[in-house]
């Protein structure tokens, strides 16, 4: 079923649902409106009409839950999510995720692999910190205490390294925890599972929201972290809190499906692709005409000595009825086959088990690939398609690895 509305709560999917109408006040319709979830228009009677376009994720706005599923299962798209950020992120990683919503999809992953990072202590490591000491530590920061307190002497503005347990994995993990100890639906046993691995993360800080993850870097000592880091940045990214600074508390998380698939893509045939001599280019610098004012953005570039070799464009279609792929994305490739002087492109669809295609182009040697991708497939296997589909694409050009 498409569409499941109980009080307070409603679960669409995404793109084909069918309209919920429901009654709004205000401060609802306008976080609705920002959190930019679902589209919403005025119904009879002054209610609201809520629609799921291709955007999923899930938003609560005091009483009132709001979901859009994937139509590929909320585990691959946590995976696409994470593989398009970091293509070290593997299926393990989302695997045995619950059905039961985003929320308690997100918790009992984040708890799972938080435990195992955290099984023998939280790493320390050495932090570079600023601080304002009645004595000198480390090195003075003379520009900034001349700044701060021009002819006084203390405190001294200083920069030390301190061993402690504050270092940028702490600090992603434990945002993580606090953002998910703000989202609804959790079971009292998970709350009490993220309370107990954030009390376990004590004296460790808090990314403020909106501020971007910050940076680390998968090596033999935070190898146990690793699964738990991936995790967390996609939490931090996507999953905003708000606990209450107008009428409601909020919490959301909100992805856009179509980005997500053409970034996945992207990745993927990056990876696929470094098998081969040459460098990949996603998108590309190129024009279209001689001129060089009609810029093409081809989603994948492959080029060999300066020479373009495969071309590769990705399209999110899983409308009912999308199967067949629309004449403007062929004629788009058929621009970018012209101008890079190429003699075939790759077409890859978001649509289930669709038939491939080939068309050979009239009074030209160029053809057009269409391929669909299955996306409700594990993981491994969507990867080893998208392998097969780049080998296709080198060997037709004539590129050797």
């Amino acid at each position: 079923m498409n569409t499941r509305t109980t009080p307070g709560s409603v679960v669409l999917t995404e793109v084909g649902s069918k309209a919920v109408v429901l009654t709004l006040d205000d401060h609802q319709v306008a976080a609705l409106r920002a959190a930019d979830l679902v589209t919403l228009s005025p119904a009879v009677g002054g209610q609201w009409k809520i629609r799921a376009g291709r955007k999923v994720g899930a938003i609560r706005v005091g009483n009132l839950e709001v979901e859009v599923t994937p139509k590929v299962g909320l585990a691959n798209m946590l995976f696409f999510l994470g593989y398009a950020t970091n293509p070290g992120f593997r299926p393990e990683d989302v695997a045995g995720v619950p059905a039961a919503g985003l929320w308690p999809a997100l918790a009992t992953s984040l708890i799972r692999h938080a435990r195992r990072a955290l099984a023998s202590g939280p790493l320390h490591g050495y932090a570079t910190i600023d601080d304002s000491l009645p004595l000198v530590r480390g090195r003075i920061r003379f520009g900034d205490h001349a700044a701060a307190r021009p002819g006084l002497p203390l405190p001294i503005d200083v920069r030390y390294d301190d061993y402690s347990n504050d270092i940028p994995e702490n600090r992603l993990l434990r945002t993580a925890v606090q953002r998910m100890l703000t989202v609804p639906r959790l079971r009292d046993a998970d709350q009490a599972d993220l309370t107990e691995l954030d009390a376990r993360l004590a004296g460790v800080r808090v990314l403020p929201q909106g501020a971007p993850p910050p940076v680390w870097r998968p090596s033999r000592l935070n190898a146990r972290y690793a699964p738990a880091l991936r995790l967390s940045e996609l939490i931090v990214q996507h999953c905003s809190a708000d606990p209450g600074a107008g009428r409601y508390a909020i919490a959301a998380f909100v992805v856009n499906m179509e980005k997500v698939f053409e970034a996945f893509i992207g990745v993927a045939l990056r990876e696929a692709l470094s098998n081969y001599s040459g460098h990949t280019e996603t998108p590309g610098r190129w024009t279209l005409d001689v001129g060089q004012s009609i810029r093409i953005e081809p989603d994948v570039l492959h080029i060999i000595d300066g020479r373009p070799v495969a071309v590769f464009d990705a399209k999110y279609k899983i409308e009912p009825g999308a199967g067949k792929p629309k004449n403007p994305d062929v004629y788009q490739m058929l621009a970018y086959c012209t101008a890079l002087n190429l003699r075939s492109g790759w077409i890859l669809y978001a649509q289930g088990t669709g038939p491939a295609t080939t068309w050979h182009v009239s009074n030209t040697n160029t053809t057009i690939n269409y391929r669909p991708l299955n996306l409700r497939q594990p993981p491994e296997q969507l990867l080893k398609d998208v392998n097969h589909l780049a080998d296709l694409a080198m060997r037709e050009d004539g590129a050797s690895a």
